[in-house]
C-alpha cells in the first residue's frame, strides 16, 4: 500500500535535505511548487512541511517562506527512544546484529534504576547497531519481565523491538536520558573495532508506560566519530534533542579516557 502523500512529500524533501541538494539556509519549494509537483492539493503539503518543522529541518510558518535550517534530524526529547526510527528518518535501513538475549535476575543496580526488587527476572539484550552497514552503536538493554518476555516470541534483528512492543499494548510514555562519556569494554572493541579504554558516548535511557512504570532501562554506547547529540532550543517552543549521524571520514576513537 502506497504510503499517504504528506509522508511521501515530507520523505522526499527530508532526503533531499539530508543529501544537501537542499543547503542549510536554501528555501524550500513553495506549496504551490509542491502541489503542482505531486498533483496534491495544499493540505497535505502543509502537513508535510509541519512535520520537517517538527523535526527542526526547515522554519517557516505564520505566512514566512520555509527555509532549511540544518541537515540533521532532530527528535521531540521525550520521543528519542527508537534507533530504529531515527535510522528510517535519515532514510536509511537499520541494522541490528543480536549477540545475546537471556533472562536473569536484576542485580541492586538494575532494579534501583527499573524500580523493581533485585533478584526479580528481568530479560536482556545485548545487540549491535549499525548505519549504512557500518557498526555505531553498542545496545545493552535490560526489560522488567512482563515486556521482555514478548521478546523471546520475535527476532530483534528483523526490525524494532519497539514496534513489537507497541504491537503487543505497550503504551510508551516519557524517557529520561543521560549523556556521558565511557571507555570501551572488550564487547565495545569487539562489535564497534574501537580499541579498549577508547572513549565512546553513552546514553542512559530509563523508559516509562504511559501509567508511568519503568519498563526499560539502556545502557547505549556511540563511537563518538559516527554520531553526536545535540540540544536546539528556542525561547518558545519545546527543545529539540537529537542524534547527528556523521559520514565523514573522522580518525577513529583509540585514545583512552583519561
Amino acid at each position: 500500500m502506497e504510503a499517504p502523500l504528506h509522508e511521501r512529500v515530507a520523505a522526499d524533501l527530508r532526503a533531499r535535505i539530508l543529501s544537501g541538494e537542499l543547503a542549510v539556509g536554501a528555501p524550500v519549494p513553495s506549496e504551490s511548487e509542491l502541489c503542482l509537483q505531486w498533483r496534491g492539493s495544499r493540505g497535505p503539503v502543509r502537513q508535510a512541511l509541519a512535520s520537517l518543522r517538527a523535526e527542526g529541518l526547515i522554519s517557516g510558518g505564520r505566512g514566512k517562506s520555509p527555509t532549511v535550517l540544518r541537515r540533521e534530524v532532530a527528535q521531540p526529547f521525550d520521543s528519542f527512544v527508537s534507533f530504529s526510527r531515527w535510522a528510517h528518518m535519515l532514510g536509511l535501513p537499520p541494522g541490528q546484529n543480536t549477540v545475546e538475549i537471556a533472562r536473569r535476575r536484576a542485580d541492586q543496580d538494575i532494579a534501583d534504576h527499573l524500580d523493581i526488587e533485585a533478584g526479580e527476572p528481568v530479560v536482556q539484550l545485548l545487540r549491535q547497531r549499525s548505519l549504512a552497514g557500518e557498526p555505531v552503536m553498542v545496545e545493552r538493554t535490560t526489560f522488567v519481565r512482563a515486556w521482555g518476555s514478548l521478546l523471546f516470541e520475535h527476532d530483534p534483528d528483523s526490525g524494532s523491538i519497539y514496534e513489537h512492543l507497541i504491537g503487543k499494548g505497550l503504551r510508551i510514555g516519557v524517557a529520561r536520558h543521560t549523556i556521558d562519556a565511557v571507555q570501551a569494554d572488550e564487547n565495545d572493541h569487539k562489535l564497534l573495532g574501537v580499541a579498549v579504554g577508547a572513549p565512546l558516548l553513552r546514553e542512559v535511557r530509563i523508559a516509562y508506560t504511559s501509567g508511568g512504570e519503568a519498563f526499560e532501562y539502556s545502557d547505549d554506547r556511540y563511537r563518538p566519530d559516527r554520531v553526536t547529540f545535540t540540544i536546539d532550543n528556542a525561547p518558545e517552543g519545546r527543545p529539540l534533542f537529537g542524534r547527528t549521524w556523521h559520514t565523514s571520514v573522522r580518525p577513529r576513537p583509540e585514545r583512552s579516557i583519561p
